[in-house]
């Protein structure tokens, strides 16, 4: 069954800037990944053959709404969970195909619903102010937790509201987070960045670090 989709909207700064003490203006180009996100995507349920958030068939239902070339995606739950939390055998999940639950893969022969989104190489200017580098957590123990709740808890007042971007690099040679080819829990500006050691295929978790994009606040 087709469903109706949900909004599309990439991250539109639209107020004029200043730096806040404790955020910092990027130049325009950045030497970090940075993760802009669309909207969430829900076009389809499980009550045919499975749940198919298939690329090309969102275009279709979407059209000029998701990047030629998508860097990332991200899939959960309409419930919340994450792929991982869901425990689910996933047909397709990639940024090429999009995301593929089927029916008969599952022990009791029903996905989950699932949403999409995707994130584009976007461009930073000055109208985007980035909040410090945060590193509260090191990869030894079950991995690298640099969840946004725990991160506001621990720097009260120094994380905006409703961030819109996040940036993740390793914290010994600051590489960008998606070059790593390591899987993540977790990367997103509402939920911070999660690297989980049991998903990866080799050894532990790199150790990362993570900053925030808020919208500037304007001038009064």
């Amino acid at each position: 069954m087709i469903k109706q989709k949900l909004s599309f909207t990439f991250a539109a700064v639209l107020l004029l800037a200043y730096a806040m003490p404790s955020e910092q203006g990027p130049a325009c180009k950045s030497p970090y990944q940075v993760q802009g996100w669309t909207d969430w995507f829900d076009r389809d349920n499980p009550s045919g053959t499975g749940d198919w958030e298939h690329l090309s068939a969102l275009r279709k239902a979407n059209p000029g709404q998701i990047c030629n070339k998508p860097s990332d995606i991200e899939a959960e739950t309409l419930s919340g969970l994450s792929v991982a939390q869901a425990k689910e055998k996933i047909f397709k999940y990639d940024t090429t195909s999009g995301f593929i639950c089927r029916n008969r893969d599952q022990p009791d022969r029903k996905c989950n619903d699932y949403k999409v989104r995707f994130s584009c190489p976007i461009e930073i200017c000055k109208n985007v102010c980035w909040t410090k580098w945060y590193n509260r957590d090191r990869p030894s123990g079950t991995g690298d937790w640099e969840t946004l709740k725990d991160l506001r808890k621990e720097h009260p007042g120094s994380i905006c509201a409703y961030p819109q971007y996040i940036q993740a690099v390793t914290t010994d040679d600051e590489t960008p987070a998606i070059n790593t080819r390591e899987n993540f829990l977790y990367y997103s500006p509402t939920k911070g960045f999660v690297c989980r050691n049991r998903d990866q295929r080799f050894g532990n978790c790199k150790d990362y670090k993570v900053r925030f994009g808020c919208y500037c606040r304007a001038k009064p």
